[in-house]
C-alpha cells in the first residue's frame, strides 16, 4: 500500500521540482536569476492565492476619525476597514465551541493538569515514549518561538495596550482546542512492535472519521493535513526560524564579523549540527532536551522581563489600566475596536497554535492510558505560551513606552529597545533568548515533520532518514538565503492545518466530551491512583 502512494507521490514530487527549476519569466534581466531566486518568484503567485484565502475578511468594520467620519486609506484613498481573517474566525470559532462543548474543562482541571505534569499520575510501565512532562515541553518548544518576542511586539505596537486583553482570552479558549486535539490523538494513536508511537491529527482523522462511516473524507483530511505539516515542517518551522536566529546573534557581533560572506554559512552549518544532534535520537531525545532547555530559556526569558517590570514598578498599574481602557474602546469607531481585538486575536491564535493540530503528535508518544489525562497536560501549553511568555513581552513594551516611541521599530527591534531601557547589555539576552527559542523550534518541528512523511510514505528508517536530511539541509538554506515567498508560503501552511483539523475535531467531540466525564467522576470518586 505504501509503496503505490509512494510513486503517486515521487511523481507529485518531481512535477513541483520541475516548475520550480522552470524560468519564471521569458527574457528576464541580465544577470539571469539565480534558482534561490526562481524558486521565490514561483511561489509568489500560489502566496497571493492562499493569502486571498486566508486572510479573506468576513466580517469587517470601518474605522472612523474622531469625527465619526471614514478614516481613509493613505496610498489608495478607501475608507480603511478592520476585519477578522476566516483563517483566525475558524480558530477562535472552534475553541470557543470547544470551551462551551466542554464545560470548560479548561478550567475546572487546570489543578489536576498541573499535578499530572509533576508526575503524580505516572506510571512506568504504561505505554508510550515519553513522560507527560516532556510532551509538553517538546510542543512548548514548537510554540515558543519569536513570535512571543517579535509578534507580541507587533501586535501591541499596532493594535495598542488593548490587543493584550484579547490575546489573553482567546488563549483561554484555545486551552480547550489543544485539549480535544490531543485527547484524540492519544485515543487513535498507533504503537509499533518496538515502542515507536505514531499519532496525531492524520491518524485520527482517517481512522476516527472512518469509525463514523465517514472512511474517504477523513483519509482525504488525514492526506491534506500530512501534506500541510510537512511544508510548514520546512519553512515556518525551519527556515524562517534559522534566518531569525542569525539575524539576532549577526546584529551582536562587530561590525567586521558579522559581514563576512562565510559567516551565514558557518552559523548555519553549526545549527544543523546542533539540531542533527537531538533529532537523530527521535522524540526521546527531543523529550530529554526540550524538558531542560524549555524551562531554562522561559525561565531566563520572564526573569529578564520581570527585572524590568521592577524597574519601572511605578507604571504597572498604568499599563494594566490602558490594556483594559484600550480593549474596549470605540473612539475609532466600530472598525477601530475590531481592529483591536484582531490584533490580539491573530497574536494568540499565531502563537500558541490551539487549533492547528500540531502539538498532537508530540502529545500522542506521552506515557498514560488515559487520552484524557494528556488533553488536560497539553492545555496547559497555552497557558504558559500565551498567557504567560506572550503576556511578559506586552507589558515590558508597554511599561517603557516603547509600544508608542518613533525610535523603537518594529517587531524584535522594540522588545530590544524595551530591554536596552534598564541595561544596555540586555539585548545580548533577549539575542540569546531568541536564539534558543528558534533552536527549541526548530527541533520539534523536525519531529512533526518527520511523523507526518512516515503517515504519507511509510513508517521506515529510510523515510526518517530522508526526511531528517532534507530538513537539516533547509536549517542551512534558511541561515543563508531570504526566501520570503518561500517562508509566507509556509506559514500559511501551517494555517492551513487549521481547516481540515478542526472539521475532524468537531465530528469527534462527543466521543471526547463523554470519555472526559467518564475520566473527571474516577477522579473526583478518589478511583485513581496517586504514584508521587
Amino acid at each position: 500500500m505504501h509503496l503505490g502512494r509512494s510513486r503517486i507521490y515521487r511523481a507529485v514530487l518531481m512535477l513541483c521540482v520541475t516548475a520550480l527549476l522552470r524560468p519564471v519569466a521569458a527574457g528576464a534581466a541580465q544577470p539571469p536569476p539565480t534558482v534561490v531566486e526562481r524558486i521565490d518568484a514561483t511561489f509568489a503567485g500560489v502566496v497571493a492565492g492562499l493569502s486571498a484565502v486566508l486572510f479573506w475578511e468576513p466580517i469587517a468594520a470601518t474605522v472612523t476619525d474622531a469625527g465619526g467620519a471614514p478614516a481613509r486609506d493613505a496610498a489608495t484613498g478607501q475608507p480603511r476597514k478592520n476585519g477578522i481573517p476566516l483563517i483566525v474566525l475558524v480558530l477562535v470559532t472552534g475553541a470557543a465551541f470547544f470551551t462551551v462543548y466542554m464545560r470548560f474543562i479548561n478550567v475546572r482541571a487546570f489543578r489536576h493538569a498541573i499535578a499530572v505534569i509533576r508526575g503524580h499520575y505516572d506510571r512506568p510501565e504504561d505505554a508510550g515514549q515519553i513522560t507527560h512532562a516532556q510532551a509538553l515541553t517538546a510542543a512548548l518548544s514548537a510554540t515558543i518561538g519569536l513570535g512571543n518576542i517579535a509578534g507580541v511586539a507587533v501586535a501591541v505596537g499596532m493594535g495598542g495596550p488593548g490587543a493584550v486583553f484579547w490575546m489573553l482570552l482567546i488563549a483561554t479558549l484555545g486551552m480547550t482546542s489543544k485539549f480535544v486535539e490531543c485527547t484524540l490523538a492519544h485515543v487513535y494513536r498507533r504503537i509499533e512492535p518496538d515502542g515507536t508511537v505514531y499519532g496525531g491529527p492524520m491518524y485520527y482523522l482517517e481512522i476516527g472519521l472512518a469509525e463514523r462511516g465517514m472512511a474517504p473524507f477523513g483519509k482525504a483530511l488525514g492526506v491534506v493535513f500530512a501534506v500541510l505539516c510537512i511544508g510548514g515542517s520546512f519553512g515556518g518551522g525551519n527556515m524562517f526560524q534559522a534566518n531569525q536566529c542569525f539575524q539576532a546573534v549577526a546584529g551582536q557581533l562587530p561590525p567586521a564579523l558579522a559581514g563576512h560572506p562565510s559567516l551565514p554559512w558557518l552559523f548555519g552549518l553549526a545549527l544543523a549540527l546542533l539540531v542533527g544532534l537531538v533529532i537523530v535520537g527521535g522524540i526521546r531525545r527531543i523529550g530529554e532536551v526540550t524538558v531542560r532547555l524549555v524551562p531554562f530559556m522561559a525561565l531566563l526569558y520572564c526573569l529578564t522581563c520581570v527585572s524590568i517590570l521592577l524597574r519601572h514598578l511605578h507604571a504597572v498599574p498604568d499599563a494594566v489600566h490602558l490594556i483594559f481602557a484600550h480593549a474596549f474602546s470605540f473612539e475609532a469607531g466600530l472598525g477601530g475596536f475590531v481592529g483591536v481585538a484582531v490584533m490580539g486575536i491573530r497574536r494568540a491564535v499565531f502563537s500558541n497554535e490551539a487549533g492547528i493540530g500540531s502539538a498532537a503528535i508530540a502529545h500522542a508518544a506521552a506515557r498514560t492510558e488515559e487520552p484524557v489525562r494528556e488533553g488536560m497536560v497539553a492545555m496547559v501549553g497555552p497557558f504558559v505560551d500565551t498567557i504567560v511568555i506572550c503576556f511578559m513581552t506586552a507589558m515590558v513594551v508597554i511599561v517603557t513606552g516603547a509600544w508608542n516611541h518613533p525610535a523603537a521599530g518594529e517587531g524584535v527591534a522594540m522588545t530590544s529597545y524595551a530591554f536596552a531601557t534598564v541595561f544596555p547589555w540586555f539585548p545580548n539576552i533577549l539575542a540569546v533568548c531568541v536564539f534558543l527559542f528558534a533552536y527549541s523550534t526548530l527541533i520539534s518541528w523536525s519531529y512533526y515533520g518527520e511523523k507526518a512523511t512516515a503517515y504519507l510514505f511509510g513508517h521506515t528508517y529510510r523515510v526518517a532518514l530522508t526526511y531528517r536530511l532534507v530538513f537539516l539541509a533547509c536549517v542551512v538554506l534558511g541561515t543563508v538565503s531570504s526566501l520570503s515567498n518561500v517562508l509566507d508560503f509556509s506559514d500559511m501552511m501551517i494555517l492551513s492545518m487549521a481547516f481540515p483539523n478542526i472539521v475532524g475535531a468537531v465530528i469527534l467531540s462527543p466521543k471526547i466530551r463523554a470519555m472526559t466525564a467518564d475520566y473527571w467522576h474516577r477522579h473526583r470518586a478518589g478511583e485513581m491512583p496517586v504514584y508521587r
